[in-house]
């Protein structure tokens, strides 16, 4: 007895859920490519910063004479760099 009102009750519950589909609204997608736009932008611009001011560090301490960790710092700035650029079409790939 038990059963088949739970039945009637998934039934009852499960009958007005709504499909609302898998497109996102027009304004919506618009607003979310600025605003990934933009961040894209800024992290392009972060690693051309990180770069200069890295070279700039190995050319002060190379003419001072200090010899410091900067192919490191360099290829952490370098490696962040890739990430931001591949971002983009990794998540394209991993969900298309």
């Amino acid at each position: 007895m038990s059963s088949s009102l739970l039945l009637k009750a998934s039934v009852f519950l499960a009958s007005d859920v709504p499909d609302p589909g898998r497109e996102a609204p027009e304004e919506l997608t618009e607003k979310v490519n600025t605003v990934l736009g933009i961040a894209a932008w800024a992290g392009t611009a972060a690693g051309v910063a990180g770069v200069l001011v890295t070279g700039a560090m190995m050319a002060i301490s190379v003419k001072r004479g200090e010899s410091s960790e900067h192919m490191s710092r360099l290829g952490m700035v370098l490696g962040g760099c890739v990430l931001v650029a591949t971002a983009g079409p990794l998540i394209s790939f991993v969900f298309s």
